[in-house]
């Protein structure tokens, strides 16, 4: 698909991965509407990238955000070309702790709301409006793309990552369904498993921690950096042939058992 003079929604696009992937899409001349609780570096905001505040675990702030881009679509003639959500929290707690406590429910609640939840109803409030595309000229005629944000906890969870890894289990699994959906539309879904990145999650990590992972790591020795998060997701909106599929972004690396 064609990215130039498209329009695309990046929740979570104020930092880290997100932001990067706004970067990407401001310099490919697209236009961006950035749905985030905090508002992006104050220089990125211009005639190419809006910001809407919005809290994704709430549904009216997604649809009154969505709506608001629609209408900014109509005025600068960009169609609305594609979902990139990477909002997401990482929340770590065992099953039984160690006072032998149970899980928080809240905190699962609070993470399937953030990670999975407001990724299925951001994702199904846009369609609403992306299905209605003029689709693109060429034999493909799309209409869009769909970006997931899974990660390698859906295949190698540690310890403590029950409710990330479900979250991000469920995200990868919705790739397939979703695009066999969406076929009749001429829309696409794709889903990315980053393993390590440098973000400020990352950046929390104790150093015995840290060390533990890059030790781990096969090739590059280092984490992911968050451009190589952004050229992904570039590749899959311009490669009409990927659909379905969940891109590892791994280094051929794999989680350890534990830190």
């Amino acid at each position: 698909m064609k990215i130039e003079g498209r329009t695309f929604i990046v929740s979570g696009g104020s930092s880290g991965l997100g932001f990067a992937t706004v970067q990407m899409l401001v310099q490919a001349k697209s236009y961006i509407s950035i749905l985030d609780r905090e508002p992006p570096p104050s220089d990125i905001i211009g005639a190419q990238v809006k910001f809407y505040p919005t809290d994704i675990t709430v549904v009216n702030d997604i649809e009154k955000a969505v709506d608001e881009t629609v209408n900014w679509t109509k005025q600068t003639g960009a169609a609305l070309g594609g979902v990139i959500n990477c909002a997401g929290v990482a929340a770590g707690a065992k099953i039984i702790d160690a006072q032998n406590e149970p899980h928080s429910l809240d905190l699962w609640d609070f993470v399937l709301a953030v990670n999975l939840t407001g990724t299925f109803n951001l994702t199904r409030l846009a369609l609403k409006h992306m299905v209605h595309n003029e689709p693109e000229e060429g034999p493909d005629a799309e209409r869009g793309v769909i970006v997931l944000v899974s990660s390698s906890a859906a295949f190698e969870g540690q310890p403590g990552q029950a409710a990330y890894s479900a979250t991000k289990g469920a995200l990868r699994s919705m790739a397939l369904p979703l695009a066999r959906d969406l076929a009749r539309h001429s829309i696409r879904v794709m889903a990315i498993a980053p393993n390590m990145f440098v973000s400020s999650m990352t950046d929390k990590l104790p150093q015995k921690a840290r060390r533990s992972l890059e030790d781990g790591l096969v090739y590059p020795k280092r984490f992911g950096q968050p451009f190589e998060f952004a050229q992904t997701v570039q590749w899959i909106l311009q490669c009409a042939y990927v659909n379905g599929e969940t891109v590892r972004l791994s280094g051929a690396s794999r989680m350890p058992a534990k830190m």
